[in-house]
């Protein structure tokens, strides 16, 4: 039966290695393509819809969404979370982006990673010339990639940050009166139509 049990937790042991270094490597290589992204001699327009489209498969919009809400999510209906989630999604890709398109020739450096409650934590670095920014990644694995669940720079969350707005507003305005904000601001025809 010890055999049995120590087998088991050598296994497991074993897969949370692989994911946790999975993570790592998925984390690097987004990055690292961000960073070319950054570099290139494409427009700024150009650079900021393969941002979008990289940062697609790699931020859990969703997750980070209703994190965002917190307790004003049972006040939203079924089909204005569905509208809300597509609208964050829009405006937390465009916040993130904008951030990238700041640093002038980033370079990332990679700290490590830490497996936490399924979630793996990554410890990045961004570099520029004038100075440094610590950024961490909460990442769960998703199939074939991982998804971030959770972004802090410099100890500062951006979903806290963002959920700090929508408290505000909400607190002063009314749940559609704040997705009619974000429609203008972020929406277009799908949006409107969940």
């Amino acid at each position: 039966m010890r055999s049995l049990l120590a087998a088991c937790l050598l296994l497991a042991g074993l897969a949370a290695s692989a994911w946790a270094a999975g993570a790592l490597q998925y984390t690097r290589a987004t990055l690292e393509e961000a960073r070319a992204i950054v570099a290139s001699e494409r427009t700024h327009d150009e650079k900021l819809q393969a941002l979008s489209s990289l940062f697609k498969n790699f931020l859990d919009t969703d997750e980070m969404g209703r994190i965002a809400l917190g307790d004003h999510w049972a006040s939203f209906t079924p089909n204005q979370r569905k509208e809300f989630l597509v609208l964050f999604g829009r405006l937390l890709e465009r916040t993130y982006v904008q951030e990238m398109l700041l640093f002038e020739n980033p370079h990332f450096t990679y700290g490590g990673e830490t497996p936490m409650d399924g979630e793996t934590r990554v410890d990045t670095t961004i570099a520029t010339a004038r100075d440094d920014f610590a950024v961490v990644y909460l990442l769960r694995p998703a199939g074939e990639r991982w998804l971030a669940t959770s972004i802090q720079v410099e100890n500062v969350s951006l979903t806290a940050n963002l959920g700090s707005q929508l408290d505000h507003l909400l607190s002063k305005s009314s749940v559609e009166d704040v997705l009619d904000l974000l429609r203008r601001k972020y929406g277009d025809e799908s949006a409107r139509n969940p």
